[in-house]
């Protein structure tokens, strides 16, 4: 009798998408640290490497080898452990959010279609293979990349999904959703402005041929 799991057809559509998807990496800082032993010092480093998907999965990781490769394949490695999904609303983030990690603070504010990814250093790589493309965010804190990577990671992970939030107020999806924009019936429904405009210049001296 087969033990292997039995999925259903959606299911294994996820799992397929999810195994073809190709994870980018990309090293955001390496250190050299040295221990003092009774011999004198011995040098090894450090790789900090965030990976993702570029769609909705995102991760971060910490890796320490005598060599830069090495180093590199643990924090790589590391990263894989740590994956996570990030819930989105269009390309930006649901909701603003502050992000924490030791001294480290990070503000991630949601931003409309076209502003782009305004972050530096770590904070930009973790968004950027997040799938996030119009963001604002802004450290408070420390500036080590180290910390500042993991308060972007603390602030994806507590973000809220608009159905979970507009469940719990007893509101719907589209009023809990940053940016809603008017509808079209709205907008035709308003009064142009020229037009109003025009009527009260009218009486003003130069506003008809006849005056």
């Amino acid at each position: 009798m087969s033990t292997r799991p039995e999925f259903t057809s959606v299911e294994r559509a996820v799992i397929e998408r999810e195994e073809t998807r190709e994870l980018k990496e990309r090293v955001v800082e390496i250190n050299r640290v040295a221990k003092v032993v009774k011999g004198g010092r011995r040098f090894s480093f450090t790789a900090l490497v965030v990976i993702g998907d570029e769609v909705d999965r995102v991760g971060v990781g910490y890796g320490k080898a005598r060599e830069v490769p090495l180093a590199i394949t643990k924090a790589v490695d590391d990263a894989k452990k740590n994956l996570f999904t990030v819930p989105k609303h269009g390309t930006t983030i649901t909701h603003e959010i502050l992000g924490r990690s030791d001294a480290a603070r990070v503000l991630l504010r949601p931003a409309s279609e076209g502003t782009g990814v305004i972050a530096g250093g770590g904070v930009r790589a973790v968004l950027e293979l997040a799938g996030i493309r119009d963001i604002l965010a802004k450290s408070l804190g420390t500036t080590n990349p180290i910390n500042m990577a993991k308060a972007t990671v603390d602030g994806l992970k507590r973000l809220r999904r608009p159905d979970e939030v507009a469940r719990a107020r007893g509101l719907t999806i589209s009023q809990v959703l940053p940016y809603k924009h008017p509808a079209p019936a709205e907008e035709a429904a308003q009064p142009p402005v020229r037009e109003a405009d025009q009527g009260r210049g009218s009486g003003e001296p130069g506003g008809s041929p006849g005056e």
